[in-house]
C-alpha cells in the first residue's frame, strides 16, 4: 500500500497506530522520494533483504516490488498492520532489532527512529558482517557523526564506517515530508563496505576510538597513557607511528587509529 499526503490520516486513524515519539517515528508521505530511496539499494535478484523500522511501510511498498523482505519493527501495531496489507513476500519480525541476527542479510534499508540513530548505525556496521550495501535515513546532524573525519562531530563510530565501508549522501528530505513533521531535516545515505573488510581489526580499532574518544578535550597523549596505564609505552607507540603527543582525538584519521591499534 502507497503510502502518501492524501490516505495518511485515515490509514492511521483506522489502524490505531498513531506514531509514537518513544519509538522516534515519523512516516514519510512521498512515494516519488520512497521510491528513489529504494532504487539506491540496488537489489539483485536473490539477496536477503532486511527493511528495519517500516513503519506504516512507506519503503515496504517498493521494497516488496523487487524482492522478498523481511521486515523488522519493535512496534507491534506497525507489524499487525503490514500483516494485513502484505499477504506474501514479506516475513515479520517483532522486536528490537538490537537483539536480532542481522549478519544474514545482503542489503539492509531503514528510516531509523532519530532517539538512538547512533547506537543502530553502529550496531548494523559491527553485526551485518555478510552486508554489502545499506541505505540508511536519519537526522542531517546525526549524519555529520558518521561522515566527518575531523573536528567536533568526527567520534568512533565515523572511524568505524570509514574502515569497513564507503558513505555518500543521497537526498536531504525536508521535515514536511513526514508525518508528523520532525524538527530537523532527515538525510539518506548509503554506505558500501569494502569486499576485503578486516572486521575484527575494524572492531578494535572502535573500541579503541570509543575509548579515547572520552575525553575528547584530552591530548592523545593523554588518553592513550590512561588506556594503557603506561605512560612510556604511550610515549613510544605514538613516537613510532609519527601522531604528535598533543594532538586531540578529533586530529587522528580512522586509518590512524587503525595503526595505533596495531601498533598496540
Amino acid at each position: 500500500m502507497e503510502i502518501n499526503r492524501n490516505n495518511i490520516n485515515e490509514i492511521v486513524r483506522n489502524s490505531g497506530a498513531h506514531p509514537d515519539k518513544d519509538y522516534g517515528q515519523n512516516f514519510l508521505l512521498e512515494p516519488e522520494i520512497a521510491s528513489k530511496i529504494v532504487d539506491a539499494l540496488d537489489i539483485k535478484q536473490g539477496e536477503k533483504v532486511l527493511e528495519v523500522g517500516p513503519g506504516l511501510g512507506s519503503l515496504t511498498h517498493f521494497l516488496v516490488e523487487k524482492s522478498a523482505i523481511t521486515v523488522c519493527d519493535i512496534d507491534e501495531r506497525m507489524i499487525a498492520f503490514l500483516k494485513v496489507v502484505y499477504k506474501s513476500n514479506v516475513e515479520f519480525v517483532l522486536n528490537d532489532i538490537r537483539k536480532v541476527d542481522v549478519s544474514v542479510y545482503d542489503k539492509i534499508i531503514g528510516n531509523l527512529p532519530y532517539n538512538i540513530t547512533s547506537e543502530l548505525v553502529a550496531f548494523l556496521l559491527i553485526n551485518a558482517r555478510k552486508a554489502k550495501k545499506m541505505v540508511l535515513m536519519c537526522q542531517q546532524e546525526a549524519f555529520n557523526r558518521f561522515f566527518d573525519v575531523s573536528g567536533k562531530d568526527y567520534g568512533p563510530i565515523s572511524v568505524l564506517l570509514h574502515l569497513l565501508g564507503e558513505s555518500k549522501k543521497v537526498l536531504t528530505l525536508k521535515p514536511g515530508m513526514f508525518y508528523p513533521a520532525p524538527k530537523c531535516n532527515s538525510l539518506v545515505f548509503t554506505v558500501d563496505f569494502n569486499k576485503d573488510n578486516k572486521y575484527e581489526e575494524a572492531i578494535g580499532t572502535y573500541k579503541l576510538a570509543k575509548s579515547l574518544f572520552q575525553n575528547r578535550r584530552k591530548t592523545i597523549y593523554n588518553n592513550l597513557s590512561s588506556y594503557l596505564k603506561n605512560k612510556e609505552k604511550a610515549k613510544t607507540i605514538l613516537e613510532k607511528i609519527g601522531i604528535e603527543s598533543n594532538k586531540r582525538p578529533e586530529d587522528i584519521s580512522p586509518d590512524m587509529f587503525l595503526n595505533l591499534f596495531k601498533n598496540i
